[in-house]
């Protein structure tokens, strides 16, 4: 993984309230709790956010964090959030989901009432074949286990996670009906982009450039595409608490 691919893990362990990021509002994040789950245990877990692994046969367990709302009911889907977290600089990334939990999407989307689930990549970025599956094996089973709003379903994420954001919503679109990459490298063609996309860059970044993400939401907005960037000056790829109130 480049340099340029990924945020540091350091940079990034904060804790703090967040501003709302446009009409998506989520969670407040509650105590941590921790547990193990296979995909066949059907139990709900009670609110707050909880610290996990999914047993996959076969294939390397998938670590993961999973914040519950308190308004959940079973009776009423939830809306459902994937968050992806940011580089690690092939570091340990177990429990780094929990941390963009807490210190970012969870505060930031405070108020919609939805369940915000963030995996712990599998030994690399995003877009490799092998988080791929593991993404979509921990979407199968929240959506199993849980009354989740299909209508209402996004993925976002940060640096490394912003741009797997633009890949998972490229690549599998039936699966989200929103993508709201942050400070990230989008795809090189806008060509078949099928979702809304809100993307917040800072035109000061050092790490991923500002211009192809402009270049991008603009050649989204000529064809058509619900697409929005939220353009911030000053602002450098490593203070990701700047990005709070945007």
């Amino acid at each position: 993984m480049s340099r340029d691919g990924i945020c540091r893990r350091a940079s990034h362990r904060w804790i703090g309230p967040l501003g709302a990021i446009t009409a998506f509002a989520l969670v407040s994040v509650l105590p941590v709790g921790a547990a193990a789950q296979g995909a066949g245990d059907s139990s709900a877990l009670a609110p707050g956010l909880h610290e996990l692994t999914l047993a996959r046969a076969g294939e390397p367990a998938i670590g993961y964090a999973i914040s519950i709302p308190p308004t959940y009911s079973p009776a009423t889907p939830a809306p459902l959030i994937l968050a992806l977290h940011f580089g690690i600089g092939g570091g340990d990334s177990t429990g780094v989901g929990a941390d963009l939990v807490k210190g970012l999407v969870g505060p930031a989307l405070v108020g919609l009432g939805a369940i915000i689930v963030a995996p712990d990549s599998v030994r690399g970025n995003w877009s490799t074949s092998e988080n791929e599956k593991a993404v979509n094996a921990l979407l199968d089973m929240v959506m199993a286990r849980y009354a989740i709003d299909k209508k209402r379903v996004a993925v976002t994420g940060y640096s490394m996670g912003g741009t797997g954001s633009w890949a998972l919503a490229e690549k599998f679109p039936d699966r989200f009906t929103a993508a709201i990459p942050i400070t990230s490298r989008p795809p090189p063609s806008e060509a078949g982009w099928r979702l809304p996309v809100l993307a917040i860059h800072s035109r000061d970044d050092q790490v991923a450039p500002f211009d192809p993400a402009a270049a991008r939401i603009t050649e989204l907005q000529k064809a058509g595409v619900n697409a929005k960037l939220i353009a911030l000056t000053g602002v450098t790829h490593y203070e990701t608490a700047r990005f709070r109130d945007p």
